[in-house]
């Protein structure tokens, strides 16, 4: 039996058997007991036919035709511990692998294989983190309603929140209530995030801080900070924290429309760490000093990043929303830990199906741009290769240019299937190899 066929019996399954359980007793622990219980099974089989390629590097995608597998499970516990505290836990489980091992485009067709570090299903400790709420009003209060990673409370609409231990960034920035989960919305890696934000993450998606908000009704002000990997897209992180860490800070406004809600996010990062300076790295090749051109294992710390990003979501009616980004870093360090991307813009819509008589289905349709600095396309040229992407030349630069469209089906009250397709024009930015014609189908479960 291949890795495929065990991937795919094992993540059956688990899904037959979680589903059982959690039938049988998720009523019962759910109802006013304090506690929150959950679990996602999603599934994602991608292949693309063969395209023009006169050439080919370590780090390109294959130009051959080529499917992959790729699946993520993920249990979500928490429990309240005292007023305005609880603590959550999220055991993970992933296995299969993007096209190409997931090289070969910066804005990855699959967003969901970045929590993939090994092709075998792997077990591991996705979050582990305690939130406390601090009340700031007395007199008026909000009902937060029992979720993922969300106990049922009651909190004061102003408040202060402050949340440590291990998680992903993601859960608190560059949030969007349209595209941000390749679980359930757009695919793609750049969509479910700012590309150009290189938040600190080992090669999973997580990280240890800490994260704090300041919320009141109708705005959100958030502060964090991070540990950041060892190495660029590494799986441990450098706990060298006086040396390196990530400092992130988020401005949100929410607000309605005429009657439709909306939301504005004001982005801003600064990294430290050891990633190589793109011209440095060619300047030592071309004079005989370091001909390796590495910049995955940086050695020297010091090295700083810094980077914005404008985010917002727009219901247009009652059955069309829209969203928009942009972003930018500054590019003269090397990515260390999200994507190779240093400059994006992206926007798109989600049209629900109430006038095709079924409200729960809806079809996305997004268009993406990126781009990189002069140094990074000066390093892509002179042969070097990041974590994610290199031809081992780049003659004729060219913007990444991703459209994608997708129709999700809700096939019953726990089973989403998807159907999506992803053009992308210059793939690693190089104008001689592609377009590339991206074919998927995705299932998602969530109990």
């Amino acid at each position: 039996m291949n890795s495929t066929r065990r991937l795919l019996l094992l993540s059956a399954s688990l899904f037959v058997l979680t589903a059982a359980s959690v039938g049988q007793q998720n009523d019962a622990l759910l109802k006013d007991s304090g506690w929150s219980y959950h679990f996602q099974f999603t599934g994602i089989i991608q292949g693309h036919p063969s395209f023009k390629s006169p050439y080919s590097g370590q780090n390109s995608l294959q130009s051959i035709s080529e499917r992959a597998y790729s699946v993520t499970s993920t249990f979500y516990l928490g429990r309240k511990l005292w007023q305005g505290a609880a603590i959550y836990f999220n055991p993970e489980m992933t296995g299969g692998k993007g096209m190409s091992s997931t090289v070969g485009i910066a804005g990855f067709p699959n967003g969901e294989t970045f929590r993939i570090g090994d092709p075998q299903p792997t077990v591991y400790t996705g979050r582990i983190f305690l939130r406390q709420h601090i009340f700031l009003d007395k007199e008026h209060y909000e009902e937060i309603s029992e979720d993922q990673n969300q106990v049922k409370e009651r909190v004061s609409t102003t408040r202060i929140t402050l949340t440590i231990g291990k998680f992903s960034l993601g859960d608190f920035f560059d949030k969007n209530n349209v595209s941000h989960d390749p679980r359930s919305d757009f695919m793609n890696w750049a969509l479910m995030n700012n590309g150009a934000y290189d938040y600190a993450a080992n090669t999973r998606g997580y990280t240890c801080g800490f994260a704090a908000e300041y919320v009141r009704p109708g705005w959100t002000f958030r502060v964090a900070t991070a540990l950041e990997p060892k190495n660029s897209n590494g799986p441990d992180l450098d706990w060298h924290y006086s040396k390196t860490n990530s400092e992130n800070l988020e401005l949100e406004r929410r607000y309605s429309l005429h009657g439709h809600k909306g939301a504005v996010r004001l982005l801003s990062f600064y990294n430290i760490n050891k990633a190589p300076n793109y011209n440095d790295v060619v300047a030592a090749k071309l004079n005989g000093t370091d001909t390796s051109m590495d910049v995955i294992y940086g050695e020297k710390y010091g090295s700083k990043k810094i980077g914005f990003g404008l985010n917002a979501d727009q219901e247009l009616s009652k059955t069309v929303n829209a969203f928009f980004r942009a972003g930018w870093n500054d590019g003269k360090t090397a990515i260390w830990a999200f994507a190779e991307i240093d400059n994006t813009v992206s926007g798109g819509l989600r049209i629900f199906g109430q006038r095709w008589k079924r409200s729960a289905d809806n079809i996305g349709i997004a268009l993406l741009s990126n781009g990189i600095s002069s140094g990074h396309r000066n390093f892509l040229a002179n042969g070097g290769y990041g974590f994610m992407i290199g031809d081992g030349r780049l003659p004729h630069y060219g913007r990444e240019n991703i459209a994608e469209l997708f129709y999700e089906l809700k096939l019953t009250n726990m089973v989403w299937g998807t159907l999506d397709y992803q053009f992308v024009d210059n793939p690693a930015y190089n104008r001689d190899r592609g377009p590339v014609h991206v074919f998927s189908a995705r299932v998602h479960v969530e109990l």
